[in-house]
Parts: C-alpha cells; sequence; structure tokens
C-alpha cells in the first residue's frame, strides 16, 4: 500500500514522489530539482541480470536523444549504492541509479517487490514534477524507444 492509503501504482496527475540517485560521477540527482523538464523514473529487478543490463543500455544507446530533450533518468532497484556505482561503472551508464533497499520509493510510487526484486515499470514525470505516464511491465528491448515516442523525441 502506498503512504497516501492507494494501491497499485500512482495515476497520471500526481505529483511524483522525491527520487534520489547518484550518478556514474558520484553526482547526486534529485527528482525535485529536475522541474520544468521532463523525467523517467524507472523501477528494475537487480543490476547486471540480462532484462535489466539490456533496459539500462538502451537507455544509455539512446542517450543523445534523452539529452537533446532534456529528459532526467533515474533508475531504482533495490540494490545497494555500491552494487549500482559498480553497474554505472560496468556498463558507462550516463544517468542516475538510486538505492531503495528499504522499498521506501517503490511503495511511494505504488510499485511492487517481487522475489526477485522490483516490478519492470516506469512513470514519466512532466515538467511540472507530476505522473504524465505509467508503463507497466516493459519490454527492456524497446522500452527505451517506447518512452522517447511518449516524450515526443524525433
Amino acid at each position: 500500500m502506498r503512504p497516501d492509503g492507494g494501491r497499485g501504482p500512482l495515476a497520471a496527475g500526481v505529483i511524483a514522489p522525491e527520487v534520489v540517485g547518484i550518478d556514474g560521477l558520484g553526482h547526486e540527482v534529485r527528482l525535485s530539482a529536475q522541474r520544468g523538464h521532463p523525467s523517467v523514473v524507472y523501477f528494475y529487478p537487480r543490476d547486471g541480470t540480462p532484462g535489466c543490463t539490456k533496459e539500462a543500455c538502451a537507455i544509455r544507446d539512446n542517450w543523445a536523444r534523452f539529452e537533446k530533450a532534456h529528459v532526467t533518468v533515474i533508475g531504482v532497484s533495490s540494490d545497494s549504492a555500491e552494487r549500482h556505482a559498480a553497474f554505472l561503472r560496468d556498463r558507462k551508464l550516463p544517468f542516475a541509479l538510486a538505492a531503495d533497499g528499504s522499498g521506501e520509493i517503490a511503495s511511494a510510487y505504488g510499485v511492487t517487490k517481487k522475489l526477485w526484486g522490483f516490478d519492470r515499470v516506469t512513470f514519466l514525470i512532466d515538467g511540472a514534477g507530476r505522473i504524465a505516464r505509467y508503463f507497466g511491465n516493459v519490454d527492456p528491448g524497446v522500452h527505451a524507444e517506447q518512452i522517447l515516442e511518449a516524450i515526443g523525441t524525433e
């Protein structure tokens, strides 16, 4: 259950809860500091697994398009900050990852955690900090393209 008492993923129009990630250079990235531009908060099971690596690398491989659209991306899993740092470094990921071992961030967004980790879902946040779109049960191989299409990039 979410902290607001609701169940399931947050709906469009709701203010997105805060997420704080760390990028590959060790800099803090706060969702709340990204107002004025779209942001992506994506949840995934575990660093380094085949599907999670495919999803992260697809975002990385399309990074120029995300940057051109001024989109901030923060990935969230229950992995530790140390494991995230290694994943960022090993895969040369240009975006931030947030460690959510307690499940507090996932709970705030209404994301379920299974035995293997969080469900693979994404929230597109508009420039006003509101949920613009929810993507459930995403396909990691095509999801970066789906996000860019939803944002309206070329």
